[in-house]
């Protein structure tokens, strides 16, 4: 069943507030429905049928089996995008965008193999049999360091099915290398933003964390909605396997 948007929880979270009127991208223009004391207001029914037409995209995505890259690295988003993509068991980068995460596998990968490595031979006792105490520590400091950077992709295919970002702006770097390999994309996308290339834009305040966690519920809800699709979908086909 599709994920119905209430326009009324979209108001109530602050979805309609943009940002001072100086600071606005005329590319945004289509998005705006007013200027309230020197700020722009988003038009909310823009916000919700822009949700309604990425939703589904979504959980068709997952559905296929694909991925969708959380990206949310400014302070009052990560901890919450953090969480929204470890609930749905799905990829994010929330601490640093690194050059290349989507478009220099080679280099990614060694990392995360590097990480791979460490945590193996921490959890199977290797460091604890070959090193003393200090020596494990600084294997541990490392694992728990690259962690910050690297946890969130440990599991990221070599082609996620779409990229969804916070904030546009802030994560200029992320949608330039999905861009480049064709990836889609999903961002919210505030006045002072310009949605141009972005697959799927969501006018919305991109600052408020209310705004945010509503927006990433809708998202997690799509998210499971494909995952339910894909195992229905696995279990038919073992059916007719075994008839």
């Amino acid at each position: 069943m599709a994920t119905d948007v209430d326009i009324k929880a979209l108001l109530q979270a602050g979805a309609h507030f943009g940002h001072k009127t100086s600071r606005w991208h005329p590319k945004m223009a289509p998005y705006i429905h007013s200027k309230r004391d020197g700020t722009h207001i988003i038009d909310l029914t823009k916000t919700v049928e822009a949700l309604e037409e990425v939703l589904p995209f979504i959980t068709k995505t997952v559905a296929e089996g694909k991925q969708i890259l959380f990206v949310g690295t400014k302070r009052q988003a990560k901890d919450i995008v953090k969480k929204a993509a470890v609930d749905v068991q799905m990829p994010y980068v929330t601490e640093r965008w690194l050059g290349g995460m989507l478009t220099n596998k080679k280099t990614i990968g060694e990392r995360v193999k590097h990480l791979k490595d460490l945590e193996a031979n921490m959890e199977n006792g290797t460091f604890a049999a070959k090193y003393n105490k200090l020596e494990v520590q600084r294997f541990q400091e490392e694992i728990e360091q690259m962690n910050i950077l690297y946890g969130g992709i440990k599991d990221l295919a070599l082609r996620p099915g779409a990229v969804f970002v916070v904030d546009v702006i802030n994560e200029t770097n992320a949608l330039r290398e999905a861009k480049k390999l064709g990836l889609k994309t999903i961002a919210i996308a505030d006045t002072n933003a310009d949605p141009t290339d972005i697959n799927f834009p969501i006018p919305a305040n991109d600052d408020a964390i209310k705004t945010i966690q509503l927006i990433l519920d809708y998202i997690t809800a799509a998210i499971n909605e494909g995952k339910a699709k894909q195992k229905s979908t696995k279990s038919e086909d073992k059916k007719e396997g075994e008839a």
